[in-house]
């Protein structure tokens, strides 16, 4: 049984997938069903007692299908142990069946029985099992299951939600019109992509994981594509560096942006590329203002750019191409971008480079896009809303777009490169939504492309380790956080230890 996000299960599976692997071990196996429903009953109540030591009052919230199958053996099992335990049934108790069923039965045998919900009872339970919908779930709640719902996220107690988080779409972490805001999530056979993107991280709180003991050759028979990618699987390759190596042998980034009044973008951007180890970093920045950024950053070479005729000898000298901090929508900033569309280099695009390719799309396959929400709703011209909605369709769709590598930014970053695989990123926190995060993001993807890196490597390692500098300067408190906190930080991390 894990909880810490390093020590879950990498492969993600959706709602499909886990019945499917659920199936597979009851009809091939032969684990009979409901011991699968009580190796889960009893995995969250010993998860319940460890977390919750000084419970007493337990209200156990029972829908009609297998989820509230575990709910009643938690129930049974809370009861036989001396707790207070009420179990509030939602849904007409006619309709269960199965294994679901006889989980009822046997908690009815020992004598407890279940109760009409009464919101009055959560003001003096001390913890509330939320069992009324599982990861099947694919409609808005509504009527009196939006009501419980809704009295259960204002009761100030703490929350275990069965399997996923009653009104999260498993697959998407989009909410069904109302979902539970847990505190605890105890997710069975296989984590669910919507546990870790979108509003899932909001609603599931601490994840913990247990296989139910099923054996791991049943994984075989069901291909996950999606995975959670973190920094320490990624650090190996983060090599040494021989003790010949020089400047040359590690890149050369050129970052292009800088508009007037849009300095400090393009300072971030730049200055993250050479803290994760680019050999050298330029800026094509505009005429007016070049020299000021030497200053605050001597050991980068600004120059001041007005014609594409200017910036051609930079496109040439560089490994790899950043356009977009502080870039603008201006007349220079589309001549700007205008210029690298030809260029057979990598390219990493960012703020308003994306919003100037909404206007004239180009497909490109030497791009890594890193849009935000906003930015991917004008570049597929929907709304932020449908992007979150699915986040994993959203990221599809813009590499089928536009070619190349797309990276989602947000609450679990997404990254895929066309193949049926698609990253997830679950380091990150509030703190790092501030202006200024993106053109890191940028800077330092860039930079590691610039260091031979490929570019589907730069985008998983670049996104967890700009994260995973997030979480370190974090700990000083989350509110207040600027991005350039994180520079000490990617350069600590993007040093092998």
């Amino acid at each position: 049984m894990s909880k810490s996000k390093e020590k879950l299960p990498a492969l993600l599976y959706s709602a499909n997938q886990v019945r499917e692997l659920d199936k597979i071990a009851i009809e091939e196996i032969g684990i009979l069903g409901i011991c699968l429903m009580e190796r889960a009953g009893t995995a969250v109540f010993k998860i319940l007692q460890s977390n919750y030591p000084k419970a007493k009052h337990l209200t156990i919230l029972c829908g009609i299908g297998n989820n509230a199958g575990d709910g009643y053996i938690v129930a049974r099992l809370a009861y036989l142990a001396g707790y207070n335990t009420i179990v509030s049934q939602i849904g007409d108790i006619a309709k269960l069946k199965g294994e679901a069923l006889l989980a009822y039965e046997a908690m009815t045998q020992v004598g407890l029985q279940v109760q009409e919900f009464s919101s009055g009872n959560l003001s003096i339970t001390d913890v509330v099992v939320d069992a009324l919908f599982g990861t099947g779930l694919d409609r808005k709640i509504a009527e009196k299951w939006y009501e419980v719902i809704e009295s259960v996220n204002k009761c100030r107690c703490p929350i275990l939600s069965i399997d996923i988080p009653s009104g999260l779409h498993a697959d998407t972490g989009d909410v069904l019109s109302i979902a539970v805001y847990a505190s605890i999530t105890v997710s069975f056979i296989g984590l669910k992509p919507g546990m870790f993107t979108g509003f899932g991280a909001d609603y599931c709180g601490k994840i913990y994981f247990h296989d139910l003991e099923i054996p791991q050759k049943i994984y075989k028979s069901v291909k996950s594509t999606i995975k959670r990618i973190t920094y320490n699987q990624l650090k190996p390759l983060l090599v040494k560096r021989h003790r010949t190596t020089h400047k040359g042998d590690f890149g050369h980034v050129l970052v292009i942006g800088g508009e007037h009044g849009m300095l400090g973008a393009i300072c971030l951007a730049a200055e993250a590329a050479a803290r994760v180890g680019a050999g050298l970093v330029s800026i094509a920045t505009r005429n007016s203002h070049a020299a000021l950024l030497s200053l605050t950053r001597p050991e980068i070479m600004s120059h001041g750019i007005e014609t594409v005729q200017e910036l051609e000898p930079l496109l040439e000298k560089a490994n790899v191409i950043a356009i977009g901090p502080g870039l603008g929508q201006s007349e220079w900033s589309a001549l700007m971008l205008q210029a690298i569309k030809e260029v057979k280099k990598p390219i990493i695009m960012d703020a308003d480079a994306l919003n100037l390719l909404a206007k004239e799309p180009v497909r490109l396959s030497n791009n890594t896009l890193t849009p935000h929400p906003g930015e991917a709703a004008r570049l597929l011209g929907i709304s932020t809303k449908e992007v979150q909605k699915n986040r994993f369709r959203t990221v599809h769709e813009l590499q089928v777009r536009f070619g190349g590598i797309c990276i989602l930014k947000g609450a679990g970053t997404l990254i895929t490169d066309g193949t049926e695989q698609v990253n997830i990123c679950t380091h990150g926190n509030p703190g790092m939504a501030s202006g200024g995060m993106g053109d890191l993001l940028t800077g330092t993807i860039a930079g590691l492309v610039a260091q031979g890196f490929s570019n589907i490597n730069a985008a998983n390692l670049g996104v967890c380790l700009h994260a995973k500098a997030g979480d370190r300067a974090a700990k000083e408190g989350e509110r207040g956080l600027l991005p350039s906190d994180l520079l000490s930080w990617l350069r600590y991390y993007a040093n092998p230890r």
